[in-house]
């Protein structure tokens, strides 16, 4: 069986489109930091009323599938960043009310830093690990989507019956299930199975978001009061 140049080619061109689209993702999703920073400051800063409960989670949910709607229509125009970004910012300012709450702890300030620095450290390693690994993770998809349709109905049952032995338990699976989808969403641009950065970015930034948030919370059962 002979393979002809133009082959090679092919195969020379597919493998520089999978490395420009997780290139830019990872660029895309520093660059969301940014306003992800600049919202949670501001609603800190000005303690900006974001609702809480159960009416807040259920309008948290809203306003983040109508961002994430918004973003799909425009992922390949030049919009689809700006609504990207707008997203961010929006997610940023609803940390509002975890990051007070943690600042005020005497090591409040420390906690954010571990929580942010924990966050990193898992996306790096995991998403070497996927980058480089044979294993095949695209078996995970199904099952992870199901975890967190669990973890949502979990969540919203726990805003009634507030038992923190549950929402404990909520966030060590949460860690567990974002940690994973970041093997399984870069695998995917890894191997062509995405090629849309802005999708790809808003993905790992959600798993990202929602891995810091669960981290964060975790650390809260720690501190230390004033």
């Amino acid at each position: 069986m002979s393979i002809s140049l133009q082959d090679y080619d092919l195969a020379g061109s597919s493998q520089a489109v999978r490395h420009r689209v997780l290139r830019n993702t990872y660029w895309l999703l520093a660059l969301s930091m940014i306003p992800t920073v600049l919202g949670a400051a501001i609603g800190v800063m000005f303690h900006l009323p974001v609702p809480r409960g159960i009416l807040g989670f259920v309008l948290f949910l809203a306003m983040s599938y109508g961002f994430i709607w918004g973003i799909e229509k425009t992922k390949q125009t030049a919009m689809g960043v700006v609504v990207l970004l707008g997203f961010t910012f929006f997610m940023g300012i609803w940390l509002t009310p975890l990051l007070t709450r943690t600042l005020g702890f005497s090591n409040g300030g420390t906690l954010i830093m571990m929580a942010f620095g924990g966050t990193a450290s898992v996306f790096a390693v995991l998403a070497s690990i996927a980058t480089v690994s044979k294993r095949d993770f695209s078996m995970m998809g199904k099952w992870l989507f199901a975890g967190v349709i669990v973890l949502i109905l979990a969540t919203l049952a726990n805003y009634f019956l507030q038992m923190p032995a549950l929402w404990l338990a909520i966030s060590v699976i949460g860690i567990a299930i974002f940690s994973a989808y970041i093997l399984y969403d870069v695998q995917r641009i890894v191997n062509g199975g995405e090629t849309n950065y802005i999708s790809a970015t808003l993905s790992l930034y959600l798993n990202v978001y929602m891995i810091f948030q669960y981290v964060l919370s975790l650390l809260g059962l720690g501190g230390e009061r004033e």
